[in-house]
């Protein structure tokens, strides 16, 4: 369910605000507020709440900078969102090659450092004894530390990202470059978790050690969320539609009459049951159960299956090859309930639909899938909820 709130959009840009983002929106108007007191209450709470919103305004256009070099190599960005910990741009799929991710990875931390140049130039014209020189200069070192702890080289940071780019044209894998990017970030991520400890015992900044532990769990969290997706991309490609098709269909004599079909099948089987027509030994089609009844009874006696059959050459057909990633999209593109594979000699081998994959995945990975839930799939056609196998799928296979 959407939580987050639209506030607008930038370039095209939907923009969510999470409804934690107003948690840290008050922790740093706290923060600079009580940094300016001796300006006087009511500047101070005021220039606190402008640096507040300053900063996440500098957080967005970090996210823009990735998004729009994202939108330059046709990749859709669906969305911007402003959260606890900082800003996070929904970028749909991955750059096609590792200098173009390095692209959109660097993008924006050379926003944060540009906007610290311009600033820095601000408080070089603005008067020292000004209160806008300070908060002009505290933003300047702000986005300053915003892009050089993105540049952590870790995912989900934006270092990460510029490591799995290297390490993708490193060893021409972007799989294997993402696993140990993500490998780094859980690393990264718990030593911030340990350090948070720390801190809180040394310092006694309970404030301070709780958020650097807070901020290795979201690192923690993210990086396994990178590792366990990019898992599943793999298995896309390496299962095969023979490996997730089934022979859940009957074969049925073409030469029969549409009235021996009928009183032979149609009133003994499921309505979901799958016909496919063959006659000297070869198929001949698919027997649509809806062009049947579209026939006038009084054709069923003189009819036979021939006339109703849809070639196997013009209904959906994979082969057996084909990888599960193409399958989906295939199933996807085209609205199709399930498709049919051939073998190599042009034969029916099975069929397969959305619940046949989702089985497939689940036993590739050793992921836990009831058969109610597989059940569930196949009757409505649509995968579980936060399952996004046909948004994976056309990444790695457009």
């Amino acid at each position: 369910m959407q939580t987050n709130w639209k506030i607008g959009s930038l370039f095209g840009i939907p923009l969510f605000l999470d409804p934690l983002w107003f948690v840290i929106l008050g922790l740093a108007t706290l923060n600079f507020g009580v940094a300016y007191q001796e300006w006087g209450p009511v500047i101070a709470w005021s220039a606190g709440i402008v640096m507040a919103l300053l900063l996440f305004g500098s957080v967005l256009l970090h996210e823009l900078g990735h998004s729009l070099v994202a939108r330059s190599q046709g990749i859709r960005v669906n969305s911007i969102t402003l959260f606890l910990f900082g800003g996070i741009a929904a970028i749909e799929e991955e750059s096609k090659t590792p200098f173009k991710a390095f692209q959109v990875a660097i993008a924006g931390p050379l926003v944060s450092i540009g906007l610290f140049f311009l600033l820095r130039l601000g408080v070089i014209v603005i008067p020292d004894t000004s209160p806008l020189s300070v908060m002009v200069g505290d933003l300047a070192r702000i986005n300053l530390v915003v892009a050089l702890f993105n540049l952590i080289p870790g995912l989900p940071l934006d270092g990460g990202q510029v490591l799995k780019a290297a390490l993708w044209q490193i060893t021409g894998n972007r799989f294997q470059a993402v696993h140990w990017a993500a490998k780094a970030g859980q690393i990264l991520g718990y030593a911030a978790i340990a350090l948070g400890f720390v801190v809180d015992f040394v310092t006694r900044e309970l404030v301070l050690g709780l958020w650097i532990a807070l901020l290795g769990w979201f690192a923690v969290r993210n990086a396994n969320s990178y590792d366990n997706v990019t898992t599943l991309q793999e298995s896309l490609l390496k299962v095969m539609a023979a490996d997730a098709m089934t022979r859940d269909f009957r074969v049925v004599d073409a030469d029969q009459t549409l009235r021996s079909f009928a009183d032979l099948y149609l009133l003994e089987t499921v309505p979901s049951q799958i016909y496919f027509a063959a006659s000297d030994g070869r198929y001949r089609g698919l027997v649509s159960i809806d062009d049947f009844r579209l026939t006038q009874r009084s054709e069923w006696e003189t009819q036979t299956l021939h006339s109703i059959v849809h070639p196997l050459t013009e209904i959906p057909t994979v082969s057996e090859a084909t990888t599960i990633a193409e399958v989906i999209n295939k199933l996807e593109n085209e609205q199709l309930p399930r498709i049919t594979v051939l073998s190599p000699a042009g034969a029916v081998a099975g069929v397969i639909d959305r619940g046949d994959i989702v089985r497939a995945l689940g036993q590739k990975l050793n992921l836990r899938v009831t058969d109610a839930e597989i059940k569930r799939i196949k009757e409505e056609g649509t995968y579980s909820p936060g399952l996004q196998l046909a948004a994976l799928a056309k990444s790695i296979t457009d």
